[in-house]
């Protein structure tokens, strides 16, 4: 399938490892120019660009989701490059820190505040001065990546699940907002996935647990994600939009 991605310019926040950097690579395979951001790991960012083949085809942006003027220059940075933005994939995180003490009550109000700030808000802010330029051309893909936990749920990740949740609703609306415009909005929702930072930070047995639970009896990798994810942004996609996308079989 013609995936009609060539040149395309495509924004890949998070893009240096794990998901985010198989959606790189991903895009890249089909044609498209991807301008990837990192938050410290520069010299991974300048690694990829130069196995993309440079500045022509990949450019690196530093982007931190707790740094408003580094969210604000994302977009102007990129267009500056490559002269728009046609697909952005929404795919940086802050993960929350570990809570001193069980039990939602003694979580420190500031510690959620940042939380939802950096996941929700520095989110919604990248897409919305994307949106500006898509809607202007006509044209445009926005993919938000969520995670399995914002409909599964996990005791001490209340308040990353709930910004994780909120980016349903808010791409369900803006789908709508969107739609006439042609600039398609989907959720992606991975499951556990076989990342560098999974298999580094989880337990075999907790991998194992995790793998047997699924269908087909192993955990998806980060190369299938990301080709999910191509297809959903790409000009292919001609009406799918405002779908939330599991990828978490029935385990």
């Amino acid at each position: 399938m013609d995936l009609q991605l060539k040149d395309q310019v495509v924004v890949v926040t998070g893009g240096t490892r794990g998901i985010g950097a198989a959606t790189v690579r991903a895009f890249a395979a089909e044609g498209a120019r991807v301008a990837l951001t990192f938050a410290a790991a520069q010299d991974d960012a300048d690694g990829l660009v130069a196995e993309l083949g440079g500045p022509e085809r990949a450019l690196a942006v530093r982007y931190d989701l707790a740094d408003p003027g580094s969210v604000e220059d994302l977009v102007p940075a990129v267009e500056r490059h490559f002269g728009q933005v046609d697909v952005l994939v929404a795919n940086a995180v802050r993960r929350p820190a570990r809570r001193p003490e069980p039990g939602f009550e003694h979580l420190d109000p500031a510690d959620w505040s940042a939380v939802l700030r950096d996941n929700l808000t520095a989110t919604l802010r990248t897409v919305q001065t994307a949106l500006a330029g898509m809607r202007d051309r006509g044209h445009g893909r926005i993919a938000l990546i969520s995670s399995h936990l914002a409909t599964r749920g996990q005791a001490g990740q209340e308040i990353y699940t709930a910004a994780k949740a909120a980016l349903h609703g808010f791409a369900l609306s803006l789908a709508r907002d969107a739609g006439p415009d042609d600039v398609l909005v989907n959720v992606v929702s991975p499951g556990l996935t076989t990342t560098e930072d999974a298999l580094r930070a989880l337990p075999p047995a907790v991998l194992e647990r995790a793998a047997a639970a699924m269908p087909t009896g192993r955990l998806g990798t980060p190369e299938e994600v990301a080709r999910l994810i191509v297809f959903y942004c790409s000009p292919a996609n001609r009406n799918i939009t405002g779908e939330l996308v599991s990828l978490v079989g029935r385990g």
